[in-house]
């Protein structure tokens, strides 16, 4: 079993770096020093989410009879979410690091023992400055006080009038005491934390020109996720497209959480995209369809790159699941950073309709016709992040090939992409850019490719370097127009092109009237 763990913090390096340098993943307002936990994709990041997007789409909406689509607002009305719980309780404990001011969720911080210096204050030693204010710095032990005192001062200099260093500094009411699993002190630097109070992870806006900050009815949010507008409009779905239980309505759109610590790239973002999908059952359907949807999810991965061995599957215990919830997978990835949650897929009962029936004062029954019974579904909830899914793409893409021979090394960055989720699907080549005869056809071939596939066009340096730079980008297929092509070479390669694979780097000849239908039938 893989080590829940076990992080490679230099692959993940390489992978932020190509991102950018290869034009998939920027840092947001980078030109102004960035907009922590935001981020923008390049023009092949683009084609990427939107390849899984649009796959996604395909396997859950079109290729079913039992799954419809919407497409939600992104501002909520303030009562939705009063009725959902989220005003009333979406939020995290937090504190703050009293010497960084680095923000931490409270129940993320580890049971530290050690030995905690106090101190009640600080002056300067020619009596100029003083000031009153308790801190505190845990280290593994008595022995380490030299350095708890200068963590010390250097929280004291903070507040100190200017002029004053921490070589001017007196510290005041020295104290050591011996803790044990504490969790007041932050495991980077030993500095004391704050108390821990709630912090609302929802971004809180008002709707209309002249809208009155006591006016409640003015109060809009950032969705803090797509559910709930596919709740809201579960009746209007349900009576207008016709459909009978168990039915299901999907959304891929934009959430909002006010992160307390974004981290590990695109992982944990203020912004991000959710692909869900809530599928509306009978109370007795509810757990095998749990299990139903689970399997369903793990094809899915696999049809997108991300072999099943990789994703682990974590039965959430009772007392760690949501309050309404009768059962909840969560799919794990091995990410560089350590398996981390890609998806959830949570038998959510009827809580949802229920809250918003109480919320609204309108009925959300289902009318079953057959039976002639009336009563609230109950639902499962499939619901993947889009964006973590596109890093989990990208990571299990990155690799680094050793192609030396003779003792050179020659190392071949590639990324590895299912043709179906790959940026640009093939590359087309003339083997020398001046020779007139193959620059026309490459470009020929290029036009009947574009309406129906990203394609690139690349006539620069040698072949070979071509091929290592669509290589680095996923690219599957290279198509190169060569002097066989012409018939140079003897009459049998003849109007036929060299179509070379990322992954083996073999070739093969196809000719040139094929070349769309053997992409085509490859790639989708």
């Amino acid at each position: 079993m893989a080590d829940r763990n076990q992080t490679d913090p230099v692959r993940m390096e390489k992978i932020v770096s190509l991102c950018k340098r290869r034009g998939f993943i920027f840092q947001s307002a980078e030109i102004y020093g960035g907009l922590n936990g935001c981020w923008d994709y390049g023009p092949l990041g683009a084609e990427l989410k939107r390849n899984l997007k649009e796959y996604w789409w395909r396997c859950n909406v079109q290729e079913r009879d039992d799954v419809v689509g919407m497409d939600g607002s992104i501002l909520t009305h303030n009562s939705v979410l009063v009725a959902s719980g989220h005003v009333g309780g979406f939020s995290d404990p937090m504190c703050d690091c009293l010497l960084t001011k680095e923000r931490l969720r409270a129940d993320q911080v580890p049971a530290q023992s050690g030995t905690a210096f106090w101190y009640t204050g600080a002056k300067s030693k020619d009596g100029s400055w003083s000031v009153e204010k308790e801190f505190a710095v845990l280290v593994a032990s008595e022995e380490a006080a030299r350095d708890a005192r200068k963590t010390a001062a250097k929280f004291y200099v903070q507040l100190a009038a200017a002029g004053v260093s921490a070589a001017d500094l007196e510290l005041q009411g020295e104290r050591a005491e011996a803790v044990t699993d504490s969790v007041r002190f932050n495991p980077a630097n030993g500095s004391l934390l704050t108390e821990p109070r709630e912090f609302n992870l929802m971004f809180k806006t008002k709707i209309g020109a002249t809208s009155d900050e006591n006016d409640p009815s003015a109060i809009g949010w950032l969705r803090p996720e797509t559910a709930q507008s596919i709740f809201c409009q579960y009746k209007n779905i349900l009576d207008s497209s016709r459909m009978k239980i168990p039915f299901g309505i999907a959304q891929i759109g934009k959430s909002f959480r006010n992160e307390i610590n974004p981290r590990n790239f695109t992982f944990r973002s203020r912004e991000f995209e959710q692909m869900e999908i809530e599928y509306f059952c009978r109370a007795e359907d509810g757990l095998k369809l749990t299990d139903e949807w689970l399997e369903h999810r793990l094809c899915f991965y696999e049809n997108i790159g991300i072999p099943r061995e990789k994703i682990h599957i974590l039965d959430v215990p009772d007392g760690e699941r949501a309050f309404y919830s009768k059962k909840t997978y969560d799919l794990e990835y091995e990410f560089p950073f350590g398996i981390q949650e890609l998806e959830g897929i949570a038998y959510r009962t009827d809580y949802d309709l229920g809250s918003h029936q109480t919320g609204s004062g309108k009925s959300m029954e289902y009318f079953d016709e057959e039976s002639r019974e009336r009563f609230i579904p109950h639902v499962v909830e499939p619901s993947a992040g889009c964006d973590r899914t596109v890093l989990a793409v990208i990571c299990e893409a990155f690799d680094e090939e050793e192609l030396g021979k003779d003792g050179k090394s020659d190392v071949r960055t590639v990324m590895r992409f299912h043709p179906r989720m790959a940026p640009i699907k093939a590359a087309v080549f003339p083997l020398l850019k001046k020779n007139e005869e193959q620059v026309r056809i490459a470009k020929e071939i290029v036009k009947e490719l574009k309406p129906w596939m990203p394609v690139f066009y690349d006539e620069a340096g040698a072949v070979g370097r071509r091929y290592r730079r669509q290589d680095e980008v996923g690219t599957p297929f290279c198509i190169t127009v060569d002097f066989d092509t012409l018939g140079e070479n003897g009459e049998e390669n003849k109007d036929t092109v060299t179509i070379r694979h990322r992954d083996s780097m073999e070739q093969e000849r196809v000719p040139v009237k094929d070349v769309l239908h053997w992409l085509i039938k490859r790639i989708h």
